[in-house]
């Protein structure tokens, strides 16, 4: 019979477990930490990628939503015989857009190939990790291999960039375009935006000299501008812009075109609609400004939206006081400009100049939008919206003042790894760098300049030899400007009239315009029977 073990030995076993146990205790304990610690490295990654791709989402969303804008700008500044048109060209071309860009486009921008374009990645296709950086980023987008976000995050924000391009020419070729050769232009526009951008935000030749525009001035709002300005000058102005003054006719040189012709004014039709959609605008340039960063840098993100707010207001403030200044009195019609010139013009710096700078840019750009829509109108170029002056010119002095006015790129923190060429490393003109970064914006601007009105004038000229084609005037002969308008009738009744919204439109506005040839004819009888 097995004796009981005393209280004393089975304190010493007890003992014994304790220790025995505590190195377990302490590896178990040790491998949780490290555990513990993983996790939090991995989750701390995908943070910040999580936070990058909502605040990109976000900003590209706004971006989106300014097409909004443009609708009703653009139609408001439009007479109401031909809002329909307006509107629906507004919603096509981001339809079309995305198709274009989708297919080709985002190949052609940031797929690697050569410096002057883009070869692989169509159709969305080819192998890309994102959202891994850096050496750890492999893949067939490598000019956003920075971006620490999902490739589908990158397409759908320069997706909203490559629409806003598009959209440009939409108000400027308003009221008398046909809305076939509209749409197919809006799908050629889409690849040369894509092919001008890959040299400066793929990763090009420009972007290799030293050329830098942070959010578009240049290759979003100048290239939509050159597309807006071929098509405007090919089109001619609408019918009755400009007429022979009558001889016994008062003339004005405000009123008086450099070819002698009286400036008839075309008013909007609905300003209301026109300044809400400015202000849909003006938000929307936040994302469109400060997405641009692609990443959630709360330092950026703030000093890049204060910039375009500041510049915006200045713009504002200076079309309004120039405008005055020539028309003698104040105009809303250029206080909504001056704001959206005000914005393009800051576009390409807001990241790289101080707030004092960006309000002078922005002054500046709302007294340019003044004088270049007055010029233009001399010049017998009829943009019913004011396109032109504020994306093309205004795009271009946005680019000129990134080699005026930006900083050292050692003053701000996220400025310096967009400045990283030779030629640029000391900032602009003003601030001590020297002219070498204002010689590379001129070269970019020069070249883009270039490109985008061959391109644009080959691409008009085709489009409108193929409506002659397939018109059944094509035994005429061919005029290119006859070819991409509608009829003159069609334009005296309205392009509504073309809508199946509008068949109503049409009945009513034969029957005005029937009304008022009688008028006339019983007038001119009562004045002969005096």
């Amino acid at each position: 019979m097995l004796k009981p073990k005393s209280q004393k030995a089975k304190q010493k076993k007890s003992r014994l477990f304790k220790y025995a146990l505590l190195p377990v205790l302490t590896f178990i304990i040790l491998l949780c930490i490290s555990h513990a610690t993983n996790a939090q490295t991995a989750p701390a990654a995908s943070y910040k990628v999580a936070d990058n791709t909502q605040w990109v989402m976000l900003t590209g969303c706004l971006v989106f939503f300014m097409n909004s804008g443009f609708a009703m700008l653009e139609s408001g500044f439009c007479r109401s015989a031909n809002a329909i048109t307006v509107l629906a060209k507004n919603l096509i071309v981001f339809a079309i857009a995305t198709l274009a860009f989708w297919l080709l486009g985002f190949g052609l921008m940031f797929g690697d190939g050569s410096e002057f374009i883009g070869t692989n990645g169509f159709l969305l296709q080819g192998y890309d990790n994102s959202p891994a950086i850096a050496n750890d980023y492999q893949g067939v987008f490598d000019s956003l291999s920075w971006a620490a976000i999902p490739l589908s995050a990158k397409f759908f924000f320069q997706l909203t960039f490559a629409g806003t391009a598009a959209t440009i020419v939409s108000g400027a070729v308003a009221e008398r375009i046909k809305f076939a050769a509209f749409m197919i232009f809006s799908f050629f526009l889409v690849l040369s935006y894509s092919i001008t951008g890959h040299w400066i935000w793929g990763g090009g030749f420009l972007y290799t000299l030293g050329f830098r525009d942070f959010a578009g001035s240049t290759v979003v709002h100048s290239v939509g501008g050159w597309a807006a300005l071929m098509g405007t000058v090919l089109l001619r102005p609408r019918l009755g812009k400009y007429r022979k003054f009558n001889p016994d006719e008062k003339r004005s040189w405000r009123r008086t075109s450099f070819y002698g012709k009286k400036i008839v004014a075309v008013p909007g039709h609905n300003l209301s609609a026109a300044t809400l959609g400015c202000f849909i605008l003006w938000l929307g340039w936040y994302g469109f400004n400060a997405g641009s960063t692609l990443t959630a840098h709360p330092e950026a993100i703030a000093h890049i939206v204060i910039a375009t707010l500041i510049a915006g207001a200045m713009g504002a403030l200076g079309a309004t006081f120039w405008s005055w200044q020539f028309y003698e009195k104040p105009s809303l019609s250029f206080m909504i400009n001056g704001i959206l010139a005000g914005c393009v013009s800051i576009t390409a710096a807001c990241a790289f100049v101080n707030i004092p700078s960006a309000a002078f840019i922005g002054f500046l750009g709302g007294a340019l939008v003044v004088y270049a829509a007055v010029i233009l109108d001399k010049c017998e170029i009829d943009d019913p919206v004011g396109a032109i002056p504020v994306h093309l010119v205004c795009g271009i002095w946005g680019t000129l003042a990134v080699g005026l006015f930006s900083q050292d790129p050692s003053t701000y923190a996220w400025a310096k790894d967009f400045f990283t060429q030779e030629s640029s490393l000391k900032g602009g003109l003003f601030f001590g760098g020297g002219t070498n970064l204002l010689f590379a914006q001129l070269v970019g601007i020069l070249l883009v300049s270039e490109f985008t009105v061959i391109f644009s004038a080959i691409a008009w000229i085709g489009i409108s030899y193929f409506m002659y084609l397939t018109s059944s005037t094509s035994g005429s002969r061919f005029k290119v400007f006859k070819s991409l308008r509608v009829l003159p009738q069609e334009e005296v009744i309205g392009l509504d009239s073309l809508f199946a919204e509008g068949s109503d439109i049409q009945q009513l506005k034969r029957e005005y315009i029937e009304t008022q040839k009688q008028k006339r004819y019983w007038q001119r009888k009562r004045n002969l029977g005096k």
